[in-house]
């Protein structure tokens, strides 16, 4: 029957106490350099690792942080989860990641499970579907260290790291005035998201700027966030329908925009349709019509919301100086003409 290697069995090897073993593999400035030598040699060589349960139950921690994302699939959360386990394997945290699939209700039992697990702490990112944040609220009351990114909250003081979503929004939108369009829409995700209600006051405040009237019913709600191909139909449908169409498309997310062109393709002659979507994809370079985008810096946000974690898991006095960090983004701008197709 196997049985891991221990200190006891180190210590016995090489005629040292235990406790001179411990405070070696621990880099101790109480053992000599040709003493930690010795035992780190000799650790490596008969394959000790260090036992993660006896030490969590010694610091009483898990050394596991709990991560929740709307939806995996979605190619930003994908390369924000990588920059957050770029981080936490290299501080020697295990990551335990889990998914609202935009639902209040599987969020709150999620949340419930990853705190029963006995995480040290939680990186969220709020569904589409959250109104009531008292569940979150409940754990923080706790002690239990929070950080948010990307859909952040007000409610909640703690550490934050988003985009300007307001700036960005405000940009790509003003970046198609200047190409010549006027009549521009805005599919945005569900009103009561951070990012939501930020990309559309980033909208309207371009089209101000530019001397553009605003029109209401150029933006169009999707709750769902591209879930429902209906829901997306249904709010192209009425766009193009219009007598007036509109001639630029604004989407206000990732998922979004892969469903709308999908849709557009399907339904519609768009070689004049000017797209400016919100994406991660790779692959929007390789698919028609032609998409201009804006693009986050996923990795970045997810290595600098692990280190915010970090910063509070490690604190030892509460914390009462928050911050919020805003990541850059980049415009990729396609060749766009300026003729729409009618409905086929």
């Amino acid at each position: 029957m196997y049985r891991a290697v221990t200190i006891k069995d180190i210590a016995k090897e090489l005629g040292v106490s235990i406790s001179t073993v411990s405070r070696a593999l621990r880099n101790s400035h109480e053992v000599s350099t040709e003493k930690k030598n010795i035992i780190n040699e000799h650790a490596k060589k008969i394959n000790y690792h260090s036992n993660p349960i006896a030490r969590s139950l010694k610091n009483r921690r898990s050394y596991s942080i709990g991560v929740m994302v709307p939806d995996i699939a979605n190619n930003f959360f994908s390369q924000t989860i990588n920059g957050i386990e770029a981080i936490a394997y290299e501080k020697g945290y295990h990551v335990i990641i889990t998914q609202s699939h935009e639902s209040y209700e599987r969020e709150v039992v999620n949340l419930e499970h990853l705190a029963n697990s006995s995480i040290d702490g939680l990186l969220i990112s709020m569904s589409s579907q959250t109104v009531d944040y008292s569940h979150v609220q409940k754990f923080h009351e706790r002690g239990l260290p929070i950080v948010f990114f990307d859909r952040i909250i007000d409610e909640i003081k703690t550490f934050k790291v988003t985009i300007d979503d307001f700036r960005a929004s405000f940009n790509a939108t003003e970046l198609l005035v200047k190409k010549g369009y006027k009549n521009i829409a805005f599919l945005a995700h569900a009103p009561q998201l951070s990012v939501t209600a930020q990309r559309v006051a980033g909208y309207k405040a371009a089209l101000q700027e530019n001397c553009i009237k605003i029109n209401d019913d150029f933006i169009k709600y999707c709750p769902a966030g591209g879930r429902d191909p209906q829901e997306v139909f249904h709010a192209i449908e009425n766009l193009l329908s219009r007598p007036i169409p509109p001639e630029a498309l604004v989407i206000a997310n990732d998922s979004l925009s892969i469903a709308a062109i999908r849709l557009l393709n399907k339904h519609y002659q768009t070689q004049g349709m000017a797209i400016m979507g919100f994406s991660n994809s790779d692959v929007l370079d390789l698919i028609s019509p032609q998409i201009s985008y804006v693009r986050q810096n996923a990795f970045e946000m997810g290595e600098i919301a692990m280190e915010m974690l970090i910063k509070l898991m490690n604190s030892k006095y509460p914390v009462y100086d928050f911050e919020t960090k805003f990541v850059d983004t980049d415009v990729h701008m396609a060749n766009q003409v300026n003729t729409l197709s009618k409905l086929r």
